[in-house]
């Protein structure tokens, strides 16, 4: 079957890579009659026929389906929702292909489970869509810890900021969402940075889910959990960012904060309207400590009840930001000396008790395959078997 080389020269500039950057992903190499460059714009003007493995390199390089470049046409944009990171009047953010496979990833995973939901037993999730933004902050962070029955004694009563961010997980998917821990195409060279994305949010009443980006810092996943919750009771689909520009992201944002942090006891840091950087650098790191909670997420709640300037708020954000950024640059020579937890165990703590539970029960009862699993769980087939049925493991340890 001959290809459409548009679809060739749209995989790419999708991709967000140059001719030549291209190129050199394939691993093409100059010749003397050509570069490399030249011999990728003869597959895409069809004067060359790229081969099978020529063609698999560009599943790699340009992370799609082998079956997209088999169709006639260049398929169009799928709705993937609002990007919560563009503040009116503003372009939007720097497009990024690792993102956008990533979101495509997400979609392809939550039609999966809206149709094995459909078959198995329908049921609709009653608090997506079923708010707006007229409601208080506060108001709407009593609803929805009153449908959780989330205690925020309990969540601070954790040992550890994971356990804490555990029992929320567990609170929110048995109120009928997904969550999963997602920062990467499933290997640490597409990982995407928190200040790319932080959370996603799909507001499907069968299937509503909510993605936190794992490559953020820990002590933020519950933080943005809520956040991306507030999107779901509002019927918000979309990508979320670290900012607070726009109305909607402000308010979900104060919606999370207060159900991690009530107004009266951020009362504690009013000092703080006088103190210098330095201080208030340490008090922050000592109260969001205590709360487990994130410092971000303290500032910003400082900042809203103008305990802090702007450009105080500004000046811990970067610190925060160079402080995360130096972290991870750090090699984790630690982790390898002393050995870390299984790939099936990472893997299942990513994916969440509902979805596990989810693709076992429907494998049990031939309603999924174990192509179609792995295609849920970001698998091979021959991993699923391995993942699901663990001894003795449940999705969040």
């Amino acid at each position: 079957m001959a290809l459409n080389p548009q679809i060739l020269t749209w995989a790419r500039d999708t991709a967000g890579l140059s001719v030549d950057e291209a190129a050199d992903a394939l691993g093409f190499k100059d010749a003397r009659d050509r570069t490399a460059a030249e011999r990728l714009q003869a597959m895409e003007a069809g004067l060359e026929e790229p081969s099978r493995s020529v063609l698999l390199n560009m599943v790699r390089a340009y992370h799609r389906s082998l079956l997209v470049f088999y169709l006639s046409e260049p398929p169009r944009t799928g709705d993937r929702g609002q990007d919560f990171r563009r503040a009116p009047g503003l372009k939007p953010p720097e497009y990024d292909p690792t993102l956008d496979a990533l979101i495509r990833d997400i979609r392809g995973r939550q039609s999966i489970v809206k149709d094995l939901l459909e078959q198995a037993e329908p049921r609709r999730v009653d608090y997506v869509g079923s708010v707006t933004m007229d409601i208080p902050p506060a108001e709407l962070a009593h609803r929805i810890a009153d449908r959780l029955g989330f205690s925020l004694t309990e969540f601070r009563q954790q040992a550890t900021v994971q356990a804490a961010f555990r029992y929320l997980r567990e609170k929110v998917e048995a109120s009928g969402a997904f969550v999963l821990l997602l920062g990467n195409l499933g290997s640490y060279q597409t990982n995407i940075p928190s200040g790319v994305f932080r959370g996603y949010a799909i507001a499907d009443p069968v299937a509503p889910f909510i993605v936190v980006n794992d490559q953020d810092a820990p002590v933020a996943w519950a933080f943005t959990t809520l956040h991306e919750l507030t999107h779901l009771w509002l019927g918000g689909t979309g990508v979320s960012g670290g900012s607070a520009d726009t109305q909607l992201e402000s308010y979900c944002n104060s919606v999370a904060g207060e159900m991690l942090l009530p107004q009266p006891e951020i009362n504690e840091l009013r000092f703080l309207h006088r103190a210098s950087l330095q201080e208030t650098i340490e008090a922050v790191a000592q109260f969001a400590s205590k709360w487990k909670i994130s410092r971000a997420m303290v500032a910003y709640k400082l900042l809203r009840v103008n305990f802090i300037t702007q450009a105080r708020w500004r000046e811990l954000d970067k610190h925060y930001e160079d402080e995360w950024i130096a972290t991870q640059a750090q090699p984790a020579t630690k982790n390898k000396k002393e050995g870390g937890p299984s790939y099936y165990v990472v893997k299942r703590h990513r994916l969440g008790h509902a979805l596990l539970d989810l693709v076992k029960n429907s494998l049990a009862e031939g309603f999924l395959t174990h192509t179609k699993a792995g295609q849920v769980l970001g698998v091979k087939p021959r991993n699923v078997d391995p993942l699901v049925y663990i001894a003795g493991m449940r999705g969040g340890q």
